[in-house]
């Protein structure tokens, strides 16, 4: 395991947003839309979202009429959803924090309806990391609370080039380390739910190819 590789991540991304406000555009992902028509039929209101880039899909689902509490690990990313948000009028609902998911997230226990992330499961996190990530979001979740991640998986054109850097992660172009998932990865994250539901869907000019993970408390 290459950890070096997988701490300059953080650096590498804070470029990465210091040179676009938009870097994945402005329009809600695909995953968010699906997730807010889930979240308003089974009546969710308070969302923990993580990883949450530049706040395309925080200031959709504040929106949408969604609390909000976004996590990013990037300085940038975070000035950039509360930026975004005020001037949207959303700041009432928008809350972003940077932080490292990596660590214990700071909240208490059953504070939140659902959580929601695209393609933060597939950063440069490794099996063990992305274990205790999902006994976090499960701690923070209320009884019947649903977990809805996004992740590349191994069908993807990228998966397999570039550079290994251990387990299923290869750096490929531009510098970014994907960890790439397997059916078997999907349903050992998911030990300790009581259910889960998996959606594959394409996304970009590639496309990448991902699973929508839904993960029920």
């Amino acid at each position: 395991m290459e950890k070096i590789a997988l701490n300059s991540q953080q650096p590498h991304w804070e470029n990465v947003f210091s040179n676009s406000s938009s870097r994945f555009g402005e329009e809600a992902s695909y995953p968010a839309r699906r997730a807010a028509e889930r979240f308003k039929k089974e009546g969710k209101t308070k969302i923990l979202e993580l990883g949450g880039g530049q706040g395309r899909d925080s200031c959709f689902f504040a929106k949408e009429g969604f609390s909000v509490h976004v996590l990013d690990y990037t300085e940038n990313g975070t000035r950039a959803i509360k930026e975004k948000a005020e001037e949207s009028g959303l700041s009432g609902s928008v809350k972003a924090l940077r932080h490292d998911v990596r660590d214990h997230l700071p909240f208490e226990d059953e504070t939140f309806d659902a959580c929601y992330s695209h393609m933060l499961y597939c950063m440069a996190l490794t099996i063990e990391e992305l274990e205790f990530l999902c006994t976090e979001v499960k701690r923070v979740l209320k009884p019947g609370g649903v977990n809805i991640y996004t992740a590349r998986h191994s069908g993807d054109a990228h998966y397999g080039t570039g550079t290994l850097r251990g387990e299923d992660m290869y750096e490929i172009k531009g510098g970014f380390i994907v960890q790439f998932f397997s059916r078997e990865k999907v349903e050992h994250l998911a030990e300790g739910y009581e259910s889960f539901e998996v959606e594959e869907f394409e996304e970009g000019d590639l496309p990448r190819k991902l699973f929508m993970v839904t993960m029920r408390k």
